[in-house]
């Protein structure tokens, strides 16, 4: 329903790290050719830093997309807690089996992959994602790698993203040596309001929309300045702005739909949602007293001076004297009675209930919806993606025992490196499969890009 009000192909503001919907601004592109550059140049050490949400995955991707016919690749997003643990994630992404094997046995099998790549003209590229989350340890590990080379060349280039957190990491005094060999910092900032603009307007178009504009200027206007010009938070935006326009029946989205998004994004916590009431309670009171008139004051002291106002008087003080000794009395029995007799007042910290926010969900652009039981995942083989793509993208995954049960399912594929676009892949999600992550989550640590950060 969500793609046939607007006339979309597929959704245009997912969440997925896809290349096709990579917007090239100006630093996006800048970016891009740095690290090419430096790839050609032979320099060694990159790095790309950037805030959440900035689409560095997505900017990964389409780099090593360009090197698939040039370089050997290996894409490492796991969270390494040492040196053994990075090398043994380094040799599996290049589908080399470590396992039983120690430190000094790895690296032997890397630089025989290492020399086998430079004797065939090729380079080999190492990207790793998320290196903020690197200990100092794993950093160093990571710039030892730096030493498999010869007299005139390197022959591994190395590629760290992160946040700003990594830039952090790499000034310290312990990380001058990585400091040092880093050729070049790469950084991406936010979008300014044209290029939201321009961002918006690109992901509509690779999603397939023909029409006139879907966003007013207004409301793309908002979307700037509420997002603080982060990919990320635009398409959660635009999603839930399009979203409220579909329920609505309208074929564009106004201002008034994107605060409604916006309202909805937000999170309250029950002592601020009592705050606010509060304030508003006051202000409200602050209003009536200021919109009343003022009473004259013969009135005022004919009241004073009249026997109703003494009795109501007399009465605030009766009161006011037996809550003061009713407070009296409480104190003095609790201070005497036993801790088991006085009971505990919880705090609004302990009484607050954790706050869920329902986003809708991005409808599923594939044939077959998956399921955690479901048996395999059917995909269209989009132009420009590669096998090992889906795999990380729908599976988080890409091993030996992953190519094989793909094999299994799709007899027709003669070349998983060579899949042409349109066709029908089966991806597999086997119980077995998942039994298998459990095992290898308990001996080898995190799988998945998520439990990576």
């Amino acid at each position: 329903m969500f793609l046939d009000h607007f006339g979309f192909i597929e959704q245009p503001f997912g969440v997925t790290p896809d290349p096709r919907f990579l917007h090239f601004g100006r630093q996006h592109r800048e970016a891009l050719a740095s690290l090419i550059y430096g790839t050609e140049m032979n320099r060694g050490f990159l790095a790309l830093i950037a805030q959440p949400g900035m689409g560095k995955t997505s900017l990964l991707f389409q780099f090593l997309e360009g090197l698939r016919n040039k370089a050997r690749t290996a894409f490492l997003f796991h969270n390494a807690s040492d040196r053994r643990e990075l090398m043994r994630y380094l040799l599996a992404d290049i589908e080399l089996d470590a396992s039983g094997k120690d430190l000094p046995e790895m690296h032997g099998m890397l630089d025989r992959v290492l020399t086998k790549e430079m004797q065939a003209g090729r380079r080999f590229v190492l990207v790793i994602d998320e290196a903020q989350n690197l200990s100092d340890d794993v950093l160093e590990s990571v710039r030892l790698l730096s030493n498999f080379e010869t007299p005139w060349k390197k022959l591994m280039q190395i590629v760290l993203s992160g946040q700003p957190q990594l830039g952090e990491s790499l000034a310290r005094p312990s990380m001058w040596q990585l400091r040092q060999r880093i050729s070049s910092f790469i950084r991406l900032e936010p979008f300014k309001a044209d290029e939201t603009s321009a961002y918006i307007d690109h992901r509509l178009w690779v999603a397939g929309y023909e029409g006139p504009p879907l966003f007013t200027h207004s409301a793309k206007a908002i979307i700037a300045e509420n997002s603080g010009g982060i990919p990320r938070n635009i398409n959660t935006i635009c999603f839930q702005s399009l979203s409220i326009a579909c329920a609505m029946g309208k074929k564009q989205v106004e201002s008034p739909m994107v605060r409604e998004a916006i309202a909805d994004l937000v999170i309250e916590t029950p002592s601020t949602t009592s705050a606010n009431r509060l304030r508003a309670s006051s202000d409200q009171l602050v209003c009536k007293s200021a919109l009343s008139p003022p009473r004259k004051a013969t009135e005022s002291a004919q009241t004073s001076d009249s026997p109703r106002s003494r009795w109501n008087v007399a009465a605030v003080v009766s009161a006011f004297a037996v809550l003061f000794l009713g407070f009296v009395s409480g104190a003095i029995w609790k201070t005497a009675a036993p801790p088991s007799q006085i009971d505990a007042t919880p705090s609004v910290e302990a009484a607050a209930l954790p706050v869920r926010v329902a986003l809708p969900q991005a409808p599923e652009t594939i044939p077959t919806q998956p399921t955690r039981r479901a048996s395999s995942l059917t995909v269209i083989v989009k132009p420009g993606v590669t096998l090992r793509h889906l795999c990380l993208l729908h599976l988080d995954r890409f091993d030996p025992a992953t190519l094989n049960e793909i094999r299994a399912l799709n007899p027709a594929m003669t070349d998983p490196d060579h899949i042409e676009a349109g066709q029908l892949l089966r991806l597999p999600l086997a119980e077995r499969l998942e039994t298998d992550d459990r095992a290898r989550v308990a001996t080898a640590g995190p799988t998945t890009r998520e439990e990576a950060r």
